[in-house]
């Protein structure tokens, strides 16, 4: 069996994106396998990290001048369109992941994740829509009617729910949090090169 990389992710934020688009280069690149694992990132910081709605709130304006920069700088080195800031944000983005877990068991995705992230950050598209997400099902060949559906069952809730106490549970506080061999933790997308390093060790 193909190593894998472990990949908590959630669709509503532009680090994640370009998070996201370095896992799945860097695994083609070097045979590692990725298992997505999508959670809801609101129920962490509610529960574990409320420092992000403090910093939005009260904003230390070097800093958050600093992030724009930092963010613009990935996104160009990136090439990826991305819109800063979307016309919606923070946008809901629950339904969006436990479409992504239905993508999961289908096994594509990847291909959905990828649509979702340029609807909302490229776009401009409200993804907490079911006619934005049913372009994201075209995109990875999934019924829209069926695949929202069962996104919207009491089961996906649950389990999104369950991935985000997981999360908590295994020491995380964000999105994208990328995981190693079971326990070794890695958080933000500019993290990739350790995590292609441990897996290589790891393989």
């Amino acid at each position: 069996m193909t190593a894998q990389v472990e990949f908590f992710f959630d669709c509503s934020s532009p680090w994640t994106y370009l998070g996201f688009e370095a896992l799945s280069a860097a695994a083609r690149e070097d045979g590692f396998g990725v298992c997505f694992r999508p959670f809801l990132v609101g129920g962490v910081f509610n529960t574990v990290n409320p420092s992000v709605y403090e910093m939005r709130s009260k904003p230390v304006v070097p800093k958050a001048r600093y992030f724009t920069k930092d963010l613009h700088d990935w996104i160009r080195r990136s090439g990826l369109a991305i819109k800063w800031t979307p016309s919606i944000f923070p946008v809901n983005s629950a339904r969006a992941m436990r479409a992504c877990l239905v993508a999961a068991d289908a096994g594509v995705c990847e291909a959905f994740a990828r649509r979702v992230f340029q609807l909302y950050w490229g776009e401009d598209r409200d993804i907490s829509q079911p006619d934005v997400l049913a372009q994201a099902c075209a995109a990875a060949g999934l019924d829209a009617a069926a695949t929202l559906a069962e996104a919207d069952s009491p089961e996906r809730k649950a389990q999104l729910r369950a991935n985000t106490d997981e999360l908590i549970a295994r020491g995380g506080f964000g999105t994208p949090t990328f995981y190693v061999g079971g326990a070794d933790m890695y958080f933000g997308q500019d993290r990739i090169l350790l995590v292609r390093e441990a897996m290589a060790r790891l393989r």
